[in-house]
């Protein structure tokens, strides 16, 4: 059980977290999410001791190991396997150790112990997270030092997963995985056999990997059971319940201030004016709903679409170097209504054709046809060191349109999602965010027929990576995208092309069959590294399952009952909120009212202790049952 209590702190005199509590049963996979800059990292920061808080506490089981991605990739000569395996502190000590120990007994602890933490499968299980995150056997051979930044900082997260932490903290971890990479690890952390939390804001990382959400919002932490979009709907619900409940609060209110306004002067309604002045300081105020409003991203419209295709290849090939072509025997179209996500590991080539395409290089053999006046708007995370930075998003834009008055410049900066306090912030000072909205806008300032786009959402939360959707739905042109954001190519695109083995082939499946073939690669690279004596027939695999689940049983029953009264406690509440809504509730029977919303608030209390017993029960049959 992690539980944070009463906790406080601030960045630089802002306060970030306000007397916030939330406890996390053993074996929690939770999703933490809220805002840029609300604070997420900031809590990270305290739970690791990194950094105090002002009040409060974060418990954690005493010898609880905690792990995160170190801030600094690994780039030395030592070869990646050997740094993934280094990681686990315990076992490098035990074998460094038992290269000296003289003692007998001593020499049977070691092994014993070394034993127990599967030291003897050590290296097939480094493999194999390495070769998920898309390192072959070759490269984990390889130094660190030979790769760029990117990839090592895959290495830095093989390490710490290798490891395994009791607490395992991840920020932001798919920011620097492709897709193929990402779908791994979601299905790794939803094995994973200790507790998760994520700062991500990436959708279906969070539908999928996790079972529980912390919401930090207004400086509070609120706990939700089950996936991201089970969160929103809550959450949903919840806003919608408390406007109505703050309408009717008002409303009551009012009605009663009425009453004592007109009569507290008067002797023979004296009484009952006080009554009502009693009835209202019980009766409280329901708070406002503070939402945060998301600026729309827009794309220019093409003012005249070339006909179809607008771009064909025949026979095509391109690389770098003469003679030695990335990608060949390319023969593809694209027309001008296309959407395609193009699929593959990176270093398969999907960055070399996007550059082809968009005429930033130059087929080594074939043909290439482009529509007259084609107009392509490019856009990559590279390009965020292209900005000059200390020029602000108006100067950015000020030399496209150097004819138009202030007024029209600053309304196209708007366009691109850019709050009007941070068109005058210089791009070294804005978020990352706000850096990749000012570049898309500088892609398509011509108004493009078609769109590539690189990785566009690294920098974006999900509410911008929705507002980033719905710009694309809008769009009227072509659309080339690459991402690790499986929820925002299933929204966006209706084509995939598949970057693999030197070429690009159309995939006739959706993402769905890619995740199952991905996810199955990568689980048979790790089963073919097991030794031969842990593999198991099918009928012995069955018989064990099944005396698992009979001496299971019991607890699985308690979940059964812990689960029909959580309906019955949720079938209370809303039976409680439907005479809530009652105006004349407040008016005749003020009284009953207060009594009302204290019932509410006690049978919520036994509901969230029983979900939290729930949750702690489920995961403790999910680990039995995994073990």
């Amino acid at each position: 059980m992690i539980t944070i209590n009463n906790l406080s702190a601030r960045i630089a005199g802002r306060l970030l977290i306000d007397q916030a509590t939330v406890s996390l049963p053993a074996g929690t996979k939770a999703g933490l999410v809220g805002k840029n800059g609300a604070g997420k990292s900031t809590l990270f920061r305290i739970i690791t001791g990194t950094m105090e808080s002002e009040t409060g506490s974060v418990s954690i089981p005493r010898n609880a190991r905690i792990g995160q991605v170190a801030q600094e990739a690994p780039g030395t000569e030592e070869p990646l396997i050997e740094i993934v395996l280094k990681a686990d502190k315990e076992r490098e000590a035990l074998l460094t150790e038992a290269e000296h120990a003289t003692d007998p007994h001593r020499i049977a602890e070691i092994q014993t112990r070394l034993t127990d933490i599967q030291a003897h499968s050590a290296e097939s299980r480094a493999a194999s997270i390495l070769a998920g995150l898309g390192f072959d056997h070759e490269a984990q051979k390889r130094p660190a030092s030979s790769f760029s930044g990117g990839w090592r900082m895959r290495v830095a997260l093989a390490a710490v997963l290798f490891a395994e932490p009791d607490l395992l903290l991840l920020d932001e971890p798919t920011n620097y995985l492709d897709l193929e990479g990402a779908l791994w690890l979601e299905d790794y952390i939803r094995r994973y056999p200790h507790t998760v939390i994520i700062i991500s804001h990436d959708r279906d990382l969070l539908n999928t990997a996790v079972n529980s959400i912390i919401h930090l919002d207004q400086k509070k932490l609120t706990f939700y059971r089950g996936s991201y979009d089970q969160f929103q709907r809550q959450r949903a619900e919840a806003i919608e319940l408390q406007q109505k409940a703050k309408v009717k609060n008002e409303a009551a209110r009012k009605h009663l201030q009425s009453f004592i306004d007109r009569f507290k002067a008067k002797a023979t309604k004296a009484r009952q004016a006080q009554s009502r002045v009693k009835a209202l300081e019980r009766m409280g105020t329901v708070a406002a709903v503070i939402e945060d409003h998301v600026h729309p991203i827009h794309f220019p419209e093409p003012e005249k679409q070339p006909a179809s295709p607008i771009i064909a290849i025949q026979g095509g090939s391109v690389g770098y170097t003469p003679g030695k072509p990335i990608l060949k025997g390319l023969n593809l179209r694209i027309d001008n209504d296309d959407r395609i996500a193009l699929l593959g590991s990176n270093g398969n080539g999907k960055s070399t054709f996007a550059k082809f395409i968009s005429g930033r290089l130059s087929a080594d053999a074939g043909d290439i046809r482009l529509a007259p006046n084609l107009k392509i708007g490019f856009f990559a995370q590279h390009q965020l060191d292209d900005l000059v930075p200390g020029d602000t998003a108006v100067q950015h834009i000020r030399p496209l349109m150097p004819d138009a008055p202030e007024a029209k410049v600053r309304s196209r900066v708007a366009q691109m999602g850019l709050a009007t306090e941070k068109m005058d912030t210089p791009a070294k000072d804005l978020s990352g965010g706000e850096k990749a909205r000012l570049l898309m806008g500088l892609a398509a300032f011509d108004a493009p027929n078609m769109l590539i786009l690189d990785e566009p959402t690294n920098h974006l939360d999900i509410d911008s990576r929705n507002a980033l959707i719905e710009a694309l739905n809008d769009y009227e042109g072509a659309v080339i995208l690459i991402s690790h954001d499986r929820h925002l190519i299933e929204a966006t695109v209706d084509r995939l092309w598949l970057v693999r083995d030197g070429t690009v082939t159309n995939y006739d499946g959706d993402l769905e069959d890619y995740r199952s073939v991905i996810v199955a690669s990568s689980r048979t690279k790790g089963a073919k590294t097991k030794p031969a004596d842990e593999t198991v027939n099918k009928a012995d695999q069955r018989k064990a399952a099944a005396e698992k689940r009979a001496a299971f049983a019991p607890l699985k029953k308690k979940i059964n009952e812990i689960e029909s009264l959580t309906e019955k406690l949720q079938k209370q509440i809303r039976a409680l909120d439907a005479e809530l809504e009652s105006q004349e509730l407040y008016e005749k029977f003020p009284d009953k009212a207060a009594t009302k919303v204290k019932e509410r608030a006690e049978v919520a209390s036994r509901l969230s202790k029983a979900e939290d017993q729930w949750m702690e029960l489920s995961t403790e049959y999910e680990e039995a049952m995994a073990s």
